[in-house]
């Protein structure tokens, strides 16, 4: 399988297409939001068994990753790939006509594990083809991409629902599958080296991935960090789970506006993340994740004592501050992890997606779970994880020593 030598012009096409397959995960979990409601009416379930969907979404992205990172190394970047490509379109299309919500759950959950193949792949594809600058200069376009894309769903999701069933949002979704499907097969080449699959080959994938996995997970200067960086995202999927139902059962606002709300919301990551990588110049990560983590923990506190308030601008604003601090902590806690991961920095990225994104699971399942028609499963859920980030960072420092 011989790694194809692409011109200027083809990288730029590769580029985009990997683009594209990064937004797949953000676009499937968020342009569905608004459509909750309709959707539990028209599967005549309840509030929570909608918001089991999403949970089992984020356990698929877990489940995925884990399985991805290995096995790319054994069989190559393009197949791998095709097939994640191939579960995502096909459960989509499973999704679109399916009438119970069992089996919409099932295929949430697939949909997810192939949803994720091009987040995965597309950053083992850029290391393959870039030297270092040149890598970092092409995943922070991936990265943009894939912080953009949350907040164009839901605002994309309002504006289809104001023309049309929830149905078309999976009918959206499965479009764009396979467009990028088609993208993929036509333009983008296999990228790892024969000599990389000849020695990958020569090892039981599943051994050598469990073997690094736990090697890992026995570090506590790669596994706490990285628990950090988990609950910080269970905090924010906490709020994609509970957002929906909060803002538009509780205090009434329309699908549109819900959309336009749910940007603002993570406008403030984006904007946190921009200021993160300038605070960088002049503090080091330890610093600015503890001033962050510590903000987060007065920003979530305010949230929850806020959380029967009658109007929902006071509510925004503390929990526009606990989300925008996540900019913050998840670079940080990653970069920190990724450094104790050293040589095995490729099973460190693998895992610390399962973890966090195993954390944005189980914060999702319990705000399901909990739901009782208020925002406290949200709050209390989002204050939970919050705190949990916050001893983690203790326990790190007390380890280190620092």
């Amino acid at each position: 399988m011989q790694t194809t030598q692409i011109s200027p012009k083809s990288t730029t096409v590769v580029l985009v297409i990997l683009g594209m397959l990064s937004a797949l995960p953000p676009l499937a979990t968020d342009m569905y939001l608004p459509g909750f409601d309709l959707l539990a009416d028209s599967l005549n379930v309840q509030a929570s068994q909608i918001q089991a969907t999403l949970s089992a979404f984020f356990l698929g992205l877990s489940v995925g990753q884990a399985i991805y990172g290995p096995l790319i190394d054994r069989y190559g970047r393009r197949i791998p790939l095709l097939a994640g490509i191939s579960l995502y379109a096909f459960s989509t299309l499973a999704c679109l006509i399916t009438t119970d919500i069992t089996w919409f759950i099932v295929w949430r959950f697939l949909q997810a594990i192939g949803g994720c193949a091009g987040m995965v792949i597309g950053r083992a594809m850029v290391n393959d083809l870039f030297d270092e600058r040149e890598s970092a200069r092409a995943l922070s376009l991936l990265m943009m991409v894939m912080t953009l894309a949350p907040i164009i769903a839901p605002l994309l999701g309002a504006v289809i629902l104001s023309y049309a069933g929830w149905h078309m949002l999976f009918v959206v979704m499965l479009a764009f599958g396979l467009l990028c499907m088609a993208l993929t097969f036509y333009q983008l080449p296999e990228t790892l080296k024969d000599k990389t699959l000849d020695a990958a080959k020569a090892h039981h994938w599943w051994t050598v991935a469990f073997g690094n996995y736990l090697k890992l997970c026995q570090q506590s200067a790669f596994l706490l960090p990285t628990l950090i960086g988990g609950f910080a995202q269970g905090s924010m999927f906490a709020f994609i789970t509970g957002s929906p139902f909060v803002f538009m059962r509780i205090y009434g606002v329309d699908e549109q506006t819900y959309g336009w709300l749910f940007g603002l919301v993570a406008l403030g990551l984006i904007l946190a993340a921009q200021m993160n990588r300038i605070c960088l110049k002049r503090w080091g990560t330890q610093t600015l994740l503890f001033a962050s983590l510590l903000f987060n923990l007065a920003a979530t506190l305010v949230l929850l004592m806020l959380t029967q308030s009658q109007s929902i601008a006071v509510l925004l604003v503390p929990l526009w501050l606990a989300i925008a601090s996540l900019g913050f902590i998840g670079a940080n806690a990653t970069a920190i992890a990724m450094r104790a991961s050293q040589s095995q920095a490729g099973s460190g990225s693998a895992l610390i997606g399962v973890l966090q994104f195993g954390c944005a699971f189980i914060a999702s399942g319990l705000v399901a779970l909990t739901e009782n028609g208020t925002a406290w499963p949200m709050t209390i859920v989002m204050m939970i994880c919050s705190t949990a980030a916050f001893l983690s960072l203790i326990c790190h420092r007390k380890f280190q020593g620092s």
